[in-house]
């Protein structure tokens, strides 16, 4: 089954983390991927830049496409990053992302095939 792992962060905690702190936090990604790589397999990850750097389009009452600097909305937690895997079940998945930081917010979610789609 295929999941997408995406992590969610309190923005500046990264910027405020002591070294230990952050070392921890690569440790503990390298633990995720281990386990899913045990498990599964990885297909592919990023690190996402700050939502500040979002642009957004949205539909104006007309329908026309409507292009803004940042995020939706003011978020207390934004994503990060992602991982896309593929692993044999849920209970798996939750596994792997409890192995993720802990001041993180993880949401798994699996991917869906849309019937009729077909990427070009």
């Amino acid at each position: 089954m295929r999941y997408v792992v995406m992590v969610a962060y309190t923005p500046g905690q990264w910027d405020m983390a002591d070294d230990a702190t952050r070392q921890q936090f690569f440790d503990d990604h390298h633990a995720f991927e281990r386990f899913v790589d045990e498990h599964g397999r990885r297909i592919d990850s990023a690190a996402l830049s700050d939502a500040e750097l979002a642009t957004t389009i949205r539909r104006d009452e007309a329908g026309e496409p409507v292009v803004t600097d940042g995020p939706f909305a003011e978020l207390a937690e934004q994503v990060g990053g992602y991982y896309d895997v593929d692993l044999p079940d849920l209970d798996t998945a939750i596994a792997a992302a409890k192995l993720l930081p802990h001041q993180y917010t993880v949401e798994i979610r699996p991917t869906v095939k849309v019937d009729g789609y077909e990427s070009v």
